[in-house]
């Protein structure tokens, strides 16, 4: 435990700096610092140019955070999600804050951040319970600080819920571009798809038959599911290729046919796109 970067008696913290092994630097979700604080005076913390993510949650108290070229004010049962590279400040109110936070890093976490905000996350949001993710700082600190032999991994699964928990609460297409008017018409569209995959579709049929501009309808489809219309309709062939090709002996072509993609080359094509393997190659490993 480590009380370093604080000094004097503007906080009383308990913290643990974390040096992972190689292996879970390079390969895991893993951690750099977890901990908690009680502010004993108004201060301001300020980061940039950091390598990491920072995630926490008010406790209790509140305060002010400087992110991205807003200002955001912070109560109890706030929590906070942060790309460090970029700076960032926080500050404790009069209430003064008492925080659990965690910063954290991972091969792939600048794209799975990308995906909290496309999703309509937020930098700060109020979850209707913050326990569980309380509960989650409460049990990377312990594990941080045990002696498990397995514990990078145990770190990088309670990371890995954590993050799971973002997306769930990042899910608010609303925040994202509004488009309420529209919104039951989208799921409409959406399930439309999920009936109609064997069909030759294409983004003009669909907004004639919604009666929804084409444009319009690719932006908010996308604000609304995370996923573009085409990559949706190519998943859904996919998905179910993937089931003929487990449970039926059907020839590669007529398995690309019947799930709406006539042109069989284009069909193994896109296949070992989204599986990296092709159709034969897939059939193989699974029926083996």
């Amino acid at each position: 435990m480590d009380a370093s970067l604080f000094h004097g008696n503007l906080v009383a913290t308990s913290r643990i700096l974390y040096t992972p092994s190689t292996f879970a630097r390079t390969s895991l979700l893993h951690l750099q610092e977890a901990g908690s604080l009680q502010a004993q005076k108004p201060h301001t913390s300020r980061r940039e140019h950091l390598a990491s993510y920072l995630f926490f949650l008010v406790c209790s108290g509140g305060g002010t955070l400087w992110y991205n070229g807003e200002t955001r004010s912070l109560k109890t049962g706030d929590c906070v999600f942060l790309d460090c590279k970029k700076s960032y400040s926080h500050r404790t109110s009069d209430d003064l804050w008492q925080l659990r936070w965690v910063h954290f890093y991972g091969p792939n976490m600048g794209s799975i951040y990308d995906k909290y905000t496309a999703r309509g996350g937020s930098p700060c949001f109020h979850p209707a319970d913050p326990a569980p993710y309380d509960r989650l700082l409460q049990e990377l600190y312990a594990v941080a600080a045990g002696e498990d032999h397995v514990r990078d991994m145990r770190i990088f699964e309670k990371l890995a819920s954590l993050l799971t928990l973002l997306m769930e609460e990042s899910w608010n297409p609303e925040n994202s571009r509004r488009a309420s008017s529209r919104k039951q018409n989208l799921q409409e569209v959406k399930e439309y798809l999920d009936r109609h995959y064997r069909e030759k579709l294409s983004l003009d049929q669909l907004a004639e038959r919604f009666y929804i501009n084409k444009f319009y309808l690719t932006r908010i489809f996308r604000e609304q599911f995370g996923i573009s219309i085409n990559n949706y309709l190519l998943q859904t062939r996919i998905t179910h290729a993937k089931q003929l090709l487990r449970f039926t002996e059907k020839t590669i072509e007529s398995v690309g046919s019947e799930c709406g993609i006539e042109d069989a080359s284009y069909f193994s094509r896109m296949f070992r796109k989204i599986e990296g393997i092709s159709p034969g190659e897939f059939r193989r490993m699974w029926q083996a």
